[in-house]
């Protein structure tokens, strides 16, 4: 018979019957009797490729530890499992650049960036959480002129290890796992190379992830023993849940080692919740980290909001706690890595997916998800067509699992029709007969049934509302002991831009912003030939822009200045927008793009490298001025596409440069 639960539980419809299900449908067995599947690995985030948590260090308190909780902390929200982070490598990474910690090869810093940080609090809240490290990219000097970081495996190995033993040394942080940078294809020599140092260093307990890119290393690993022997997971991107016959045969550990990548409403939240069991059930993949963790950065760079919840407005501490948060959970909170898949998982008869793991202690979580087509679409690889309709399910619980008599409930129904969804809500727990449940799925909705009593759907009180970028805004970089390397809000797109302190100068430029990097790094981007920074609302228009400016190159130094910045991130390179240029030889340029090909002006300036200059920019509709110390240089009208955008700063080529008392004031 129907069991209408009460309304404290949020209406359900379950069915508890003894025997066959009424529906013509096969029970589906939950069963350990003919033994178990593979070891489940957990699922993560991840906060790079690149600069994806730029705007979390920014968040004041308690909002950024509320965020931090909603990710990290066990019987909360997500309760992730896994973190891994961007080896930071000083070059555009896809929304930004990481600062590596050897921008030079005699040059070791281990507490730039923010990853460390990172890492660290989420420690705190899980300490047995799995931490990760991948370089997306390298500076120029490990490829020693070349714009490859393999030719010389024995000086990037060293560069990677050397970043595993800053975390332990500097930050008490075990890496469990490292990468293989693969956006062209992997370099069986160097994974030998990195394997036998970190062996030769006592490292032996950290895996290498290969190649992070497709399944194409499993062929190589089949006809290379050493390579098979050197790789402890096989990494893929994006697989669509699908895995290749070689790739088993290796029987390695694979992984989803990034993957989602997908706007985070409710569609977001469908392709993640299908795709976390479909994952092991199509593709015995024992891990899923998504890309990214956290949607912490300009929403109008490329792919915005891409992230398991949204932190982008440190400026008004509001956050939101979006669908994948509680997805996620579904899994996370009732089976821990360690856990056993057990070899009955499947699809339902009317489509969607189930999996069940256990601890071998008689615990036993069942996730189900009967996610449609078009509500559940990532954005990669392209979604065959397929159906889910409503279904009554039958679950018949045999072997070890025979004699459980209660389950606890877990639901998320998305409601895409009336647009009122409910996630992760506690139902009561169903009562099994004869190790019998059966309950009406309907279209859309995810279910977890456990054994596990602690699962909990944490809150923290609202966070303050949504605000624009302030529209006045100053900052003189005056940090004797700054908490990050970065300035506040400011979102590096090629080059790293770190707070300076000038011991030799007594004067009023102490305390700086300096531009680091001399060196193009080394990418699969399309970064620029220049370097820059963004910063601020993109809907900027009608503004004022302020900068002091110092050239540390002679002769071929060039700053620059720049409102309505049109792009950032992997678009870097087309940007738009107003740029004005000072150079160390004398002359000044503005031009209507960041490669300098649409020149609007340029002339005399008198500016030259050592000495502080004053630039300003105002833009009021089409007309725009700019200034040297208060000085005119010239005033005009533009005709760009977009007449809004970010403001920036930046250099003509890769060299050092310092910048100071930034402000802008924006109608």
């Amino acid at each position: 018979m129907f069991l209408r639960l009460s309304a404290l539980f949020v209406s359900a419809l379950l069915v508890l019957l003894p025997g066959q299900p009424t529906s013509g449908q096969p029970a589906y067995v939950l069963s350990d009797e003919a033994g178990l599947g593979r070891l489940f690995d957990g699922i993560g985030g991840l906060s790079g490729g690149g600069a994806t948590s730029r705007l979390l260090v920014n968040y004041k308190e308690p909002y950024r530890s509320q965020i931090l909780d909603y990710l990290f902390k066990p019987n909360f929200g997500a309760s992730l499992h896994i973190l891994k982070v961007e080896i930071g490598g000083d070059a555009q990474t896809t929304d930004g650049t990481e600062p590596s910690h050897m921008h030079y090869e005699n040059d070791e810093n281990f507490f730039r960036g923010y990853e460390w940080w990172l890492m660290k609090e989420a420690k705190k809240r899980n300490p047995n959480i799995t931490l990760i490290g991948l370089p997306w990219a390298f500076p120029g000097w490990v490829g020693r002129g070349k714009n490859w970081p393999y030719d010389f495996p024995d000086v990037t190995a060293a560069y990677v290890v050397n970043w595993i033993l800053g975390a332990k040394k500097y930050h008490n942080l075990d890496i469990q796992y490292v990468g293989i940078w693969n956006e062209k294809s992997f370099d069986a020599t160097y994974i030998k190379v990195l394997r036998n140092m970190l062996d030769r260093l006592g490292l032996t307990d950290v895996g290498i992830i290969a190649a992070d890119g497709d399944w194409s290393i499993a062929d190589s690993m089949i006809a290379d023993s050493q390579l098979k022997e050197a790789v402890q997971v096989i990494g893929a991107h994006y697989p669509g849940t699908k895995t290749v016959p070689q790739a088993l045969k290796t029987q390695k550990k694979l992984w989803s080692s990034e993957d989602y990548s997908t706007f985070n409403d409710e569609v977001g939240g469908g392709c993640w919740a299908r795709i976390l069991n479909q994952n092991y059930v199509n593709g015995l993949m024992t891990s899923t980290i998504s890309w990214n963790l956290v949607a912490s950065y300009y929403e109008d760079l490329p792919f915005g909001r891409d992230g398991l919840m949204t932190a982008q407005e440190p400026w008004s501490g509001n956050y939101v706690v979006e669908s994948p948060i509680w997805i996620t959970a579904h899994s996370t909170q009732f089976a821990l890595p360690g856990w056993t898949y057990l070899q009955t998982v499947g699809h339902l008869g009317r489509g969607g997916s189930y999996v069940a793991l256990t601890d071998g202690k008689g615990n036993l979580t069942v996730v189900i998800e009967t996610m449609t087509h078009d509500h559940s679409v990532c954005i990669r690889p392209p979604l065959p067509a397929f159906n889910v309709t409503s279904q009554n399910a039958t679950f018949q619980l045999k072997g070890s699992f025979a004699s459980i008599k209660e389950l606890q409930v877990w639901r998320s129904q998305f409601n895409f029709e009336t647009k009122k969804p409910s996630f992760f809500q506690k139902l009561a727990p169903v009562k099994l007969i004869d190790g019998s449940f059966t309950l009406n799925l309907a279209e859309d909705e995810v279910y977890t049934f456990t054994t596990i009593r602690a699962g909990q759907k944490g809150s923290h009180p609202a966070p303050p509302p949504s605000a624009r970028f302030p529209k006045a805004y100053k900052d003189n970089f005056n940090i004797r002991n700054p908490p990050f390397s970065e300035a506040p809000n400011f979102a590096d797109q090629t080059g790293v831009f770190e707070y300076y302190q000038n011991l030799t100068d007594p004067g009023p430029h102490v305390f700086t912003l300096r531009q680091v990097v001399t060196e193009r790094p080394i990418t699969w981007a399309a970064d620029a030939d220049q370097t820059i920074s963004v910063i601020g609302d993109y809907q900027w228009e009608n503004l004022t822009v302020t900068c002091d400016v110092f050239m540390e190159t002679v002769k071929s130094g060039g700053v620059f200045v720049a409102v309505r910045v049109d792009k950032g991130g992997q678009s870097v390179r087309s940007t738009k927008g107003i740029f004005l240029w000072v150079f160390a030889d004398g002359t000044y340029k503005v031009t209507a793009d960041l490669a300098g090909q649409t020149v609007l002006a340029e002339g005399q300036s008198g500016t030259g490298a050592y000495s502080w200059y004053t630039l300003s920019i105002t833009g009021k509709g089409q007309s725009v001025s700019v200034a040297l110390e208060g000085r005119s240089l010239w005033n005009g009208t533009v005709n760009l596409k977009q007449n809004h955008g970010w403001v920036a700063i930046g250099t003509s080529s890769f060299q050092l440069a310092q910048f100071d008392n930034f402000a802008v004031l924006a109608e």
